[in-house]
């Protein structure tokens, strides 16, 4: 039996932008420290290869101690190390795929074609490919097949299974299935996959290792392998992250916002970063977010709030009133009855509270 784990995606070293400076800062420093987290958990499981499909550095170009972090991490594992260069971090003069002094465990695919590493201890190949640039219009996996010599075949690569555009590896579904691989081990769609088989071959994307903003939402992580000696391999997806992104909607109807938040709450939120949508029907004023971003801001490692609320029946009923506040109502009840969507409809919804507080002399903050 043969254990493996496949993971992919790390973009150390991003920026973390949409984070305050001083939580960007410690988000890098959790992200470098991943590697050595993935290092303990292959060692007290007794992983035997570990196959890094691209993308673990965010640009060619990190800083100089990323690299080497990196490179001590890999180098603790008590295991075969193999490493797939992607678009975000491609293997050319200056990256650290060059500059690095890797351990002799790791072995980086540099070049622009298949090539590989036969492991005849473990009775199994490894075969992969590197970008060399930040595009990859050819696909890498193209005309290549194992040779059938009873040995288990591994494949890791960077990049797209039949792909619109062919710019990052594009990966045909026949070309999988003809390649002689037990498994392909996938990297740059940040989304985890559910495992997928092509002829005799298993292909799969584990998903980045860790969330980076509220486009990559949930649990991430990485995947765990098995093979019997043959063709057959089995998958686990192990969680990993230290830190969720999750979006979570609450509806503020006939009750305040805090409590209506606080209903809608999981149990343990302090470890994660959450956008919270109001959503329901409220006054006039709408709700407070940077109050309630303040009253709640312990339970989160981050968290941020957003109004999505329409003004309620009873505000509307005043467009009746034979008044400036009346006029004011009619004419943004008409433009709210012809907006094409809901971003046209969040816009006349705000133009109603500004108004009505302009009317008002009240302060929206």
């Amino acid at each position: 039996m043969l254990k493996f784990i496949h993971a992919a995606d790390f973009h150390l070293d991003s920026a973390f932008a949409a984070l305050p400076p001083g939580r960007a800062a410690e988000r890098r420093r959790e992200s470098r420290e991943l590697a050595f987290r993935l290092a303990d958990y292959v060692n007290a499981h007794g992983v035997q290869l570990v196959l890094l499909a691209g993308d673990l550095f965010d640009s060619a170009a990190p800083y100089r101690e990323t690299g080497e972090a990196l490179a001590e991490a890999l180098g603790r594992m008590n295991a075969q190390v193999f490493a797939a260069p992607g678009n975000h971090d491609w293997c050319g003069p200056g990256s650290p795929w060059v500059t690095v002094d890797w351990p002799e465990n790791v072995h980086i695919f540099r070049e622009n074609a298949m090539t590989s590493v036969d492991l005849p201890e473990l009775g199994t190949a490894v075969h992969g490919a590197a970008f060399t640039s930040a595009e990859q219009g050819s696909g890498l996996l193209a005309g290549f097949s194992a040779p059938e010599d009873g040995r288990v075949h591994l494949g890791v690569l960077h990049g797209e299974i039949d792909p619109a555009e062919a710019r990052y590896n594009p990966i045909r579904r026949e070309e999988i299935a003809a390649s002689g691989l037990s498994y392909l081990a996938l990297g740059h769609i940040h989304k985890r996959g559910e495992p997928k088989r092509y002829g005799g071959t298993l292909c799969a994307w584990p998903g980045c290792i860790e969330g980076r903003g509220f486009d990559e939402l949930g649990e991430k992580g990485f995947y765990e392998g098995v093979t019997d000696g043959g063709r057959t391999v089995s998958l686990t997806f192990v969680p990993f992250a230290r830190r969720r992104y999750e979006v979570l909607e609450a509806d503020v109807t006939g009750r305040s916002p805090r409590s209506a938040v606080e209903a809608a709450l999981p149990e343990d939120t302090a470890n994660d970063l959450y956008r919270i949508l109001l959503t329901g029907e409220t006054g006039e004023g709408g709700a407070d977010t940077k109050a309630l971003e303040t009253a709640l801001a312990g339970n989160f490692y981050a968290l941020e709030v957003r109004d999505h609320t329409r003004v309620a029946a009873d505000v509307w009923a005043r467009a009746g009133e034979d008044s400036l506040r009346g006029l004011f109502l009619r004419e943004l009840r008409t433009r709210w009855d012809a907006a094409g969507d809901a971003s046209e409809r969040e816009a006349v919804t705000q133009a109603v509270r500004f108004g009505l507080a302009a009317l008002d002399h009240r302060d929206l903050g």
